[in-house]
């Protein structure tokens, strides 16, 4: 018989700590054990209520799933369960950082894709190597300092993707 996984966090349904960031390789070994348990294929004989179940509980798994294979989606997860960043939020970017993007928003026209592409890679490496540790360590990540830090990396990592975005239209 299932267990009822959907009313659980991700965290939970995948046994894994609450992280923000999640390793790939066990996330795939906890992923294909859980849908070997609960796949709907496996309650065809079983009542109209247990099919649904499984149904339920199949697209949680495979929503969490989606979730942590992106790292970024993994982020925004795990800031938002602590409540941390919030959906719809206005937070307020650091000046410095706000013109130094409106200094490459104004380059979209000047500059080659490519060149602009790298500059802002470059950017983002210097963000996630800024944050690298409190990723993998416990004491870190739950540290209310190090979430602000993480807080502010989530948002402007957003807002290179969307320059990003724009350089792909």
């Amino acid at each position: 018989m299932a267990c009822y996984l959907w009313a659980m966090n991700y965290f939970e349904l995948f046994g894994f700590e609450e992280a923000p960031a999640i390793d790939k390789t066990l996330l795939a070994e906890k992923y294909f054990s859980l849908q070997k348990q609960n796949h709907p294929d496996f309650f065809t004989q079983s009542n109209e209520a247990e099919q649904e179940t499984a149904l339920q509980q199949s697209a949680a798994i495979n929503k969490g799933f989606t979730t942590f294979q992106n790292e970024d989606k993994t982020l925004e997860y795990f800031l938002q369960l602590r409540g941390i960043v919030e959906t719809d939020e206005k937070y307020q970017l650091p000046p410095a950082f706000l013109m130094e993007m409106m200094e490459i928003n104004e380059t979209l026209e000047e500059k080659d894709g490519v060149e602009l592409t790298a500059e802002l890679a470059a950017i983002e490496k210097t963000l996630y190597d800024s944050i690298a540790p409190i990723l993998k360590s416990a004491d870190l990540y739950n540290d209310p300092a190090s979430q602000q830090q993480l807080k502010l990396y989530y948002y402007k990592k957003k807002y290179i993707q969307r320059i990003l975005a724009r350089l792909g239209d």
